[in-house]
């Protein structure tokens, strides 16, 4: 008997070391297409998030670079920076890595930043809500980010945590109660903006009982990367509208 070769959609995504939950959220939400897509993780060194000189050097281009080298051993099909520190430091900084990964590996490159902003530009959303674990700096620089956007965060929750790995500890109804608080301000959408932060299986329920667009970090990178290499990420099911409205 002569078997065909499995040819599904290889997803290599870059992870901050200390995350723990990106990683079995996205096998989760790839479950629905079996062997037609899976996602493949290479990991560079983030254990901090905070504005300070050995917080920001985790994020320079090197480590990442070498990480994305090891994941295009694996013939991805694309390659996105599962994090979202662009969000402080800036659009420009993830349109820069994902150019430089292309041309370092010859894969196409995205981002979970570059994946908010094409889905909230299609949304046409004006008034954000955010939630992240993150400190009043990291918040502050975000809003501002946002800002030059044409996007205002009307109401914005955090926990004040510099760890990564500790962003993983705090349970989905914690994490709830924070979306659910910024959800009174009635933005057009709130963003949970961390990839190690168990926001996603809260999303649908709470978009349920508000009416409000709950985009989780993690749920988002993996819609628009099913989205990139051809597969409908409504297929994906109990996350969340994220999906269907990145397919939309």
């Amino acid at each position: 008997m002569r078997y065909a070769p499995v040819d599904g959609r290889r997803i290599g995504m870059l992870t901050p070391s200390s995350n723990t939950v990106l990683e079995p959220y996205t096998s989760a939400m790839f479950a629905p297409f079996g062997q037609e897509a899976s996602a493949h993780f290479g990991r560079f060194r983030v254990v901090e998030i905070s504005m300070s000189e050995a917080s920001q050097s985790q994020f320079t281009l090197e480590p990442i670079l070498e990480a994305a080298e090891r994941l295009a051993e694996a013939q991805p099909h694309l390659i996105a920076w599962n994090g979202t520190s662009a969000s402080w430091l800036g659009l420009e900084k993830d349109r820069a890595l994902c150019a430089a990964i292309t041309e370092r590996t010859g894969v196409p490159a995205t981002s979970t930043i570059l994946a908010y902003d094409a889905l909230l530009r299609k949304m046409g959303v004006k008034r954000l809500g955010v939630v992240t674990p993150y400190i009043e700096d990291i918040e502050a620089r975000m809003i501002a980010n946002y800002a030059t956007q044409g996007i205002e965060v009307v109401s914005a929750a955090r926990l004040d945590d510099k760890g990564n790995y500790s962003f993983a500890t705090y349970p989905p109804d914690q994490v709830g109660a924070m979306v659910r608080e910024v959800a009174k301000a009635k933005p057009d959408a709130i963003a949970i903006v961390c990839t190690n932060f168990r926001g996603a299986p809260v999303a649908a329920q709470i978009e349920a009982d508000t009416g409000i667009p709950v985009l989780d970090s993690v749920s988002i990178t993996a819609a628009h990367c099913l989205a990139e290499v051809g597969l409908d990420p409504a297929r994906v099911t109990g996350w969340g509208s994220v999906f269907a409205r990145v397919a939309g």
